[in-house]
């Protein structure tokens, strides 16, 4: 049986090239579509970014630059990765506040009593056979991975940290030399300055504002459609999107 079972399944018609890719960007159309703005948005920045370094040049008696070297610049650094900043900060503690804190109403929070499906134990699972390698490997791999999201959130924000003192310190030393300043920074004492700390919480405090609204609106709006939000004819006082 086994045999004729095998032998149907090859005989079956196969897909053609054009049926799969269309389920391959059916299943992947969420993440291609936000990607796809953050390739259009970030084009967009280097182009304008570019035109506004090179008024600067000229409105100081000084040469333009190709776009090759524009890359390079802490004009353009500094102002990528401050915003990538604030963006993995935002995401990782957000991850870690829903792990223990509610709000009542909120389709981001968890329910307000009992467990939630991410508070499941993955060592008494039943279903390990279909599992992450990591959950059927156990021990120290497992205590990584169940925590892999804000590891890699964090990771993310402190290489963009890191970053923006690079960029930021390039800036800021360009900066001096266009006023006949003699006066550099290293990335860690540009770190130390107010100038640093100000982009930084300009971008922070817009972040969580934003995410503070999210969690609040959604007690009381709906977007018919959208895990993000509650049913429509659910209540105010229903807590989690299902």
């Amino acid at each position: 049986m086994a045999t004729i079972s095998v032998e149907r399944t090859q005989q079956g018609p196969s897909k053609s090239f054009s049926q799969v890719l269309r389920r391959w960007l059916w299943e992947n159309s969420l993440s291609l579509a936000l990607f796809g703005v953050f390739l259009f948005s970030l084009v967009g920045q280097i182009w304008t970014g570019l035109a506004d370094y090179n008024d600067a040049q000229v409105q100081h008696g000084q040469a333009t630059i190709a776009l090759g070297s524009y890359l390079t610049t802490g004009h353009f650094i500094e102002a990528v990765f401050e915003n990538w900043e604030s963006e993995f900060l935002q995401m990782a503690a957000y991850v870690v506040f829903t792990i223990s804190l509610r709000q009542k109403g909120s389709s981001e929070s968890k329910r307000m009593e009992g467990s939630a499906d991410s508070d499941a134990d993955p060592r008494l699972s039943k279903h390990k056979d279909v599992a992450p390698w990591p959950v059927r490997r156990g021990g120290l791999v497992l205590k990584v991975y169940e925590n892999s999201l804000t590891i890699a959130f964090a990771l993310l924000f402190l290489l963009s940290f890191s970053l923006h003192a690079v960029g930021g310190s390039m800036e800021y030393n360009d900066d001096q030399a266009e006023h006949g300043s003699t006066e550099r920074v290293s990335p860690v004492e540009y770190v130390t300055t107010a100038r640093f700390w100000f982009e930084s919480f300009q971008n922070w405090q817009s972040e969580f504002l934003s995410l503070g609204a999210m969690v609040v609106i959604s007690i009381y709006l709906r977007q018919r459609g959208s895990p993000e939000s509650k049913r429509v004819d659910a209540p105010f006082w229903e807590t989690g999107s299902e």
